[in-house]
Order: C-alpha cells, then sequence, then structure tokens
C-alpha cells in the first residue's frame, strides 16, 4: 500500500466500498524502504477510513525460497484473521493472493474473487524474468498456468482489465466451453482527485519554479515507474527529435526512479540531461504535477501478456484532458484514445512516425478527453462494478 500501485488501484476502491457498508480486512507485503518512509502516512489514511491494515515484510532478495516462505506467511495472516472474523468474501488481487483465496474458499466456504488483473505467468516470461529454458521457472511457469485456469473456473467471479484480454482468455483450451463468471474492468481513476478544476495557479507556479520549469517550455510528460515494461529508450528518441522539432520542450517524469539514470540514459542519446526532470511525488501530488504537462507519453512494449494490460496512467492522464502520445498493440488502449479522440497511436516506433506524432494541447478538445476518462475509467463506475460483484457472490 505504500507503492504507488496500492495508493493509486487498492486504497481508493477499498475506501469508496467501505463507505458503501463493506468491512475490510487488507493483507499487504511491503517493501521495507517504502514503508519506513511512507507507513504513517498510509496507517492514517486506513485510520480515517475505518480499514484494517494488516502489513507483512515483503523481501526482495532469496528467490524461490523466500517466496515460498512469503506464500505461507499469507495463508498463515489469512487463515488466522479469518478464525477472528469469519470473512464472507476474499478478494485477491493477482495471481499470489490468489493461491490464499481458493484454499480459504475450500477449506471454509469463503466466496473467492480472482482480481487478476493481467496474464501475470505470461508477463513473467514476456518481460524475461523466467526463461522456459530454465527447467526450474519452466515447471514454475506451467504450475501458475494451472493455477490460472482453476482460480478463473473456481472462483465466484474473476476481473480482468481489457476487453481484449477477456477475449484471449476465452480462446484459451483450458476456458473454452466452460462455464465462467468474469468481468472486465479497467484499471479507474479518481476523477475527484485527478480534477484541474481543482489546481491552483498559484500551486502550477511554485511547482515549476521548485523544478526549474520556465512558462515558455513545452512540456512533454511521463508519470509511473519505468520497469520491464515502459519503453524509455523509445520515449527517450521521441523526445529528442521533438527537441530538434522544438527548442523549448523539457520532459518531466513523475516518477520514483533515480534521476541519475533516467539523465544518464537521455545523455547516452546526445540528450541535454538538464532538459530531463524527474520528480517523486506521493499519488495525491501527481494530479498537480500532471497539470504541468502539455501532453503525455507512454510507450510499453507490446506482447503477448500485455492483451490484459491496463495502464494506470491512461486514467489520470485523460481525467486532467491531457493530450497523449501512446504505441498500438497494448491492451484497449489504442481503442480508448482513437474513441475518445484523446491523442495519438503510433503503429510502428521510429524517428519518422515519431515526427508525425507531435501533438499539442491546442489539436484536442480537452473537455472531450475529460468526458472520455469519466465514461470508460471513472473510478465511481468501478466502484458500482464490484458492488454489483459482491451482491452477486453473497446472493
Amino acid at each position: 500500500m505504500t507503492d504507488p500501485l496500492g495508493q493509486s488501484q487498492v486504497l481508493p476502491y477499498v475506501f469508496g466500498l467501505r463507505k458503501r457498508g463493506y468491512e475490510f480486512h487488507v493483507i499487504s507485503f511491503e517493501k521495507m524502504d517504502r514503508y519506513k518512509k511512507h507507513h504513517r502516512t498510509i496507517a492514517e489514511l486506513f485510520k480515517e477510513n475505518d480499514v484494517h491494515w494488516h502489513p507483512q515484510d515483503y523481501q526482495l532478495s532469496g528467490g524461490i525460497k523466500t517466496t515460498l516462505k512469503q506464500v505461507l506467511r499469507m495463508h498463515k495472516v489469512a487463515k488466522y484473521l479469518h478464525g477472528l472474523h469469519h470473512f464472507d468474501i476474499v478478494h485477491c488481487r493477482s495471481y499470489m493472493p490468489a493461491l490464499t483465496g481458493l484454499k480459504l474458499k475450500r477449506k471454509y466456504g469463503v466466496k473467492f474473487i480472482f482480481d487478476m488483473r493481467g496474464f501475470w505467468a505470461d508477463e513473467r516470461i514476456d518481460g524475461k524474468i523466467w526463461s522456459l529454458d530454465n527447467p526450474v521457472y519452466k515447471r514454475i511457469y506451467n504450475y501458475f498456468k494451472r493455477k490460472e485456469t482453476q482460480f478463473i473456473l473456481n472462483s465466484d467471479y474473476a476481473i480482468i482489465g481489457t476487453q481484449n484480454g477477456y477475449d484471449e482468455m476465452h480462446s484459451w483450451k483450458s476456458i473454452q466451453g466452460k462455464e465462467t463468471n468474469v468481468k472486465v474492468i479497467p484499471c479507474c481513476a479518481n476523477l475527484d482527485l485527478f480534477d484541474p478544476s481543482k489546481i491552483e495557479p498559484s500551486e502550477q507556479d511554485a511547482l515549476r519554479e521548485k523544478l526549474g520549469i520556465e512558462k515558455h517550455h513545452f512540456v512533454l510528460g511521463y508519470v509511473g515507474s519505468i520497469g520491464t515494461w515502459y519503453m524509455l529508450s523509445e520515449m527517450l528518441d521521441y523526445f529528442k527529435c521533438l527537441k530538434e522539432e522544438n527548442s523549448n520542450a523539457v520532459f518531466l517524469f513523475v516518477s520514483g526512479e533515480k534521476p541519475e539514470y533516467i539523465k544518464d540514459e537521455a545523455e547516452k542519446k546526445g540528450i541535454d540531461p538538464n532538459t530531463i526532470i524527474v520528480a517523486s511525488t506521493l499519488h495525491s501530488g501527481v494530479p498537480l504535477h500532471l497539470s504541468l504537462f502539455d501532453t503525455a507519453i507512454f510507450f510499453i512494449r507490446p506482447s503477448y501478456s500485455k492483451k490484459a494490460a491496463s495502464p494506470v496512467k491512461q486514467g489520470e492522464i485523460m481525467a486532467m484532458g491531457i493530450p497523449l502520445v501512446c504505441n498500438a498493440g497494448v491492451g484497449d488502449t489504442d481503442s480508448i484514445v482513437l474513441r475518445y479522440k484523446a491523442g495519438t497511436v503510433i503503429d510502428e516506433l521510429n524517428e519518422e512516425t515519431y515526427r508525425q506524432n507531435f501533438i499539442q494541447k491546442e489539436m484536442f478538445d480537452a473537455q472531450e478527453i475529460k468526458d472520455g476518462a469519466k465514461a470508460y475509467f471513472s473510478l465511481e463506475e468501478g466502484l458500482n462494478q464490484y458492488e454489483w460483484i459482491y451482491k452477486k457472490v453473497l446472493e
């Protein structure tokens, strides 16, 4: 919950559903560096919203043995809490928690919701985290693909982030012709938080001064981690072409990544590192930072597993009325951009296509983009969908 993803894609749903009368116990595994830095703030949010939080220590090192220990820890904590509180539903986000969720369903009859979000095991292969050439990882991959089918067929409801992923899943031989309860819910955005009308010009001026951004600068912006999937090299190539066209362009990264890493990668491409700005903020501070963007960009490495990817950043960017540049072939991203006239989609990433796809705010209707976010990414609508599922499984 101390990671940005937890703050944007778990807490708003949990707190929103708590207001609708559902009591929650949240078991999360926290990276200690972020936990030490942010746990007081997050704990206070849990307290304010009357939600119980049971944070556990997430170990990054130690390999498979450590992972197994953490899975056993999750089983143990969930079983202990169920003994105290007699859960009606266990709502599991992604595959590791679903191991515990399926156990609770089979042993105690707890309703099991598999919030799969994407094709996690395939992401490990496509992201080169696991190699099928390694017999150990091949065995682990096959294990989770079998579990994936069990989770889908044995859950009381499963949730996936894209229509593209839904269609792909139902083409699998293990799922074809079998009865499933699966709903598409994209990664939603809190439109009350991501509301440009709530941004004060004085706040923008103060942030510009802090970051060294001048009023005449054209701000290309990226929000989120870099990691395995986001194509930093190609995004820097796009910026380099843009900079040749517009000497006032700067590239603002709103990210927890180390600034030195991004600046070093830019410098390798002959980009002046002084035109690269990296700022880190809690989720609550993201809208103000986004408000400085003239246009936003994200390139995601297309792959089989990304058919099911719903980028969190897309809804947040569109909610702010900011046009975006993205690549094709990832989840429902390109179809949403085109449907709501929210920016431009690049089919092939090269210098020629970059130069054909420079965009400015004035080329788009900010209200139309915001309306698209409301229609497709509204947190309120996401809460309605989740509540419908909760009521359905409790009938």
